[in-house]
């Protein structure tokens, strides 16, 4: 594992820029069997990196695929290639739960406050990571965009580290800055970033339509939920049904702050109705404190460049001490299944592993710290 990578200014930088350009096939071309590859969050995979590390598998036995929260398709997770690529995920997602659940990968049950230690004290040392930035500015610097989470402390502490340039990637505000001297090669790739939509239940985040709640009871749940949050409050909201419709019966609060692990569409209409201001937040006030974003195309221009929002590392925003000096913290999650006294489980169903801890723990625990929290 390589030291910890920070390179100061180097006025110089441009001509090594052009050194490190290489198409994706000769960068992978870097990567031995049996190297352990970690792959970035969400809207910020880089596909063609993917495609062109897939479409090597020949070449790359026992080689281990660590990932967080990851989308749409998984090329790596199947069984055809489980003598190439074994996935071993912080996050168990749609695109790779089959594999976990019948045993052709791995699960590793860590808050995600946790993770990038993990990275830094060497007991998951990473051999290469594959990530996406933007383009450099007139400094040098590259913005890790809509994914910073994980990927930091992954690219600050790998081997090796292979970014994907994408012009079309958000220049997010906040702790998401690297030197593009701290990488070591360049794919310039102008593609879309990877989108996700709403799974039907609701038609427009900005109107509230709602689609799959022939019965109401998700509408109610969220209703009932919104009238638990006060005005001032600090909110930490996920991704799904039961979030989303809290946060749609969100808009008639007032100054309401944010500080969440990841942000969705549905945050653009909590800000616009003016609901959210973080003027009473007792830690980053005016700033949305989130890690990752993750949603389509019109999160993504919306965080661009936009003073509004602050990206953040997990050891930061999911750290649960930073969490409970925020007073009146609400930490408002999904729970998958709750017995008769009340217990709550939110990674399994059943005696099978569904999606995770992921942060639900930092927060629950953050708001529990909080004054006022809940």
């Amino acid at each position: 594992m390589s030291t910890c990578r920070k390179t100061d200014y180097d006025p110089d930088w441009r001509e090594k820029y052009k050194d490190m350009i290489m198409t994706a096939e000769e960068a992978v071309a870097n990567i031995r069997p049996g190297q352990r590859i970690f792959i970035a969050t969400g809207g910020a995979q880089p596909l063609r990196l993917i495609k062109a590390l897939v479409d090597r598998h020949a070449d790359l036995a026992d080689t281990q695929v660590i990932s967080s929260l990851t989308l749409g398709e998984a090329p790596y997770a199947l069984k055809d290639l489980a003598d190439y690529f074994s996935v071993n995920t912080f996050f168990i997602s749609a695109n790779v739960r089959e594999m976990i659940q019948e045993g052709y990968g791995d699960y590793t049950p860590i808050a995600f406050s946790d993770i990038p230690r993990l990275f830094s004290s060497g007991r998951l040392p990473l051999d290469v990571a594959l990530i996406q930035v933007t383009p450099p500015d007139l400094m040098g610097r590259c913005s890790l965009g809509i994914s910073v989470d994980i990927v930091k402390s992954a690219a600050a502490n790998a081997g090796l580290v292979i970014a994907q340039v994408s012009p079309q990637m958000p220049w997010t505000c906040g702790d998401s800055l690297v030197n593009i001297l701290d990488l070591d090669i360049l794919v310039p790739v102008d593609e879309p970033l990877v989108e996700t939509a709403y799974h039907g239940f609701i038609d427009d985040v900005t109107t509230g339509a709602w689609a799959e709640d022939p019965t109401g009871v998700i509408k109610a749940i969220g209703e009932n939920v919104a009238s638990l949050v006060e005005d001032g409050s600090t909110i930490e909201i996920g991704i799904g049904r039961i979030p989303h419709a809290v946060a749609a019966h969100l808009r008639e609060k007032k100054d309401l702050g944010i500080h969440t692990e990841l942000v969705t569409d549905v945050i653009i209409p909590l800000v616009e109705s003016g609901a959210v201001t973080g003027s009473q937040k007792s830690l980053d006030r005016g700033k949305i404190v989130t890690s990752f974003a993750l949603g389509t195309r019109k999160l993504y221009e919306y965080v661009d460049n936009n003073p509004l929002f602050s990206f953040n590392p997990t050891e930061y925003v999911n750290d649960p001490f930073v969490i409970g000096r925020q007073n009146k913290m609400v930490a408002i999650n999904t729970a998958l299944e709750v017995d008769l006294t009340g217990q709550v489980c939110s990674d399994s169903l059943g005696t099978k592993f569904y999606s995770g801890i992921g942060g639900q723990h930092d927060f629950n625990e953050g708001a529990g710290r909080s004054p006022g929290g809940r």
